[in-house]
């Protein structure tokens, strides 16, 4: 059930594992295996044709023995009798499983704003999570002659999309209900850096803003705030997910206090032949005791790749992550991965964090830019925790925080990060990565 990332992994995991076993994916919409993270980028201009945000054709999943339902949304499950009741063009089909894997994603959060449940696509108020979403937008921009859009919402989506409708010519304002831009990703040391870098292209940046009201007034949107009142020709709230669990709920398998489906490590629900994976579901984390809900692409594709092959009679364990996280801010980029000080603080870890700048490459050879980097760790142990980093696109960023993402999941300490055998050349880096520069500066003010 689901055909996006966690839906299409596990299928593909059963047919390489099992090809003899009868796969059906049924997907609620058209558009099976599409990349909503390209969304932005085809909203932009970077990507055109929409189409293009298929990781695969239909015709290519089903050149891999997968039988592909689309248009069937699942609207029950009765474990007992191991039947899933869909509801297609053509009315409702019941289709019967040896062994299910629920991949049904998440949904938008509607933050409660009043006026938000009456206005929609039509009226130039968007919520943006689907590829039909991401149409309806951008034809509604086209048929209104948009000049101004606003953006409720900081987060990766909100930034990504300020940073899209300003190079496709509309005038964008950013309102965001905490004190920072990407507020769940990087400290105010940093965040401030990104919202520079905002208002340098053009983008209006309002944080601590809490949204009360969005109505019409003529052709135009008005958004009524805590701190006044602005107007525009389309309204983006994109605030967050939540899981998508309540078909499972309603069929008996157990979820937390945030709706997400409970999961062991080789992705098993509670109900037999029962799996889950994906943004519907929580997940480990290396670093914490307790499940955490980290809804991200790379987190889908390694669990629904491990439910799948459980699924077929296999036994991997799903290794886990460290929530690391990569963004383009127009020339900037943004990654983070692990703990930041408050969240390691509520985990038992005894955190510092220590900031430092350092060059991208030798300072010699021409182009050189400045990193900012974040590290943190455990003071008693040295322990590395997380890492945050800015810098310019092309400063090999997302390469880095990679590096301490492979560090964390090995439990390396901070002092460890010294014994990496990394690249060098001058235009590239240098004897000492960037990554071990930061990792020194951590340890000299220890």
């Amino acid at each position: 059930m689901g055909g996006s990332d966690a839906g299409v992994s596990a299928a593909l995991r059963v047919r390489e594992v099992a090809p003899d076993t009868e796969v059906t994916m049924l997907v609620a919409d058209v558009y099976p295996n599409f990349s909503i993270c390209g969304i932005p980028y085809h909203l932009s201009g970077e990507v055109p044709a929409w189409q293009d945000l298929a990781h695969r054709t239909i015709a290519e999943i089903e050149a891999t023995g997968i039988a592909l339902r689309t248009n069937h949304l699942a609207t029950a499950i009765d474990t007992d009798a191991k039947v899933v009741t869909a509801t297609t063009d053509g009315g409702q089909v019941e289709l019967g499983y040896d062994r299910l894997v629920i991949g049904t994603g998440a949904e938008p959060l509607r933050p409660p704003i009043a006026g938000l449940d009456t206005l929609g696509p039509d009226d130039g108020v968007h919520l943006l999570h689907t590829i039909d979403d991401a149409r309806r937008l951008d034809s509604g921009l086209v048929r209104r002659g948009a000049r101004q859009v606003i953006i409720i919402g900081a987060g990766y989506i909100g930034i990504e999309m300020a940073e899209a409708l300003t190079n496709r010519g509309l005038e964008v304002t950013v309102l965001e209900r905490l004190e920072t831009v990407l507020p769940r990703t990087l400290d105010r040391e940093l965040a401030e850096d990104i919202s520079a870098e905002l208002v340098k292209h053009g983008v209006e940046v309002s944080c601590g803003t809490t949204v009360a009201e969005i109505h019409r007034d003529g052709d135009q949107l008005v958004v009524t705030a805590d701190d006044g009142t602005r107007r525009g020709d389309a309204v983006l709230v994109v605030s967050g997910v939540t899981p998508d669990s309540e078909l499972a709920a309603s069929a008996g398998v157990k979820v937390d206090r945030r709706g997400t489906i409970i999961v062991d490590r080789r992705m098993r629900t509670n109900v037999p032949d029962l799996w889950a994976a994906g943004d519907c579901v929580h997940t480990h984390h290396v670093l914490l005791s307790e499940p955490s809900y980290v809804p991200l692409g790379t987190t889908a594709h390694k669990q629904g790749r491990v439910a799948g092959e459980n699924a077929a009679g296999g036994d991997r364990e799903f290794a886990g992550i460290v929530g690391t996280q990569v963004v383009r801010v127009f020339d900037r980029v943004v990654a983070a991965t692990g703990l930041r000080d408050a969240e390691a603080s509520a985990a038992g870890y005894e955190p510092r964090t220590v900031q430092t700048t350092v060059d991208d490459h030798k300072r010699y050879y021409p182009g050189a830019t400045p990193i900012d980097i974040r590290i943190t760790g455990d003071r008693s142990t040295g322990r590395l925790l997380g890492a945050q980093l800015v810098g310019t696109h092309g400063a090999e960023i997302a390469k880095r925080v990679d590096t301490y993402a492979v560090a964390l999941h090995k439990g390396l300490t901070v002092d460890q990060l010294l014994d990496l055998d990394l690249s060098y050349t001058p235009p590239l880096g240098s004897p000492w990565d960037a990554v071990q520069l930061a990792a020194q500066a951590w340890l000299a003010a220890h």
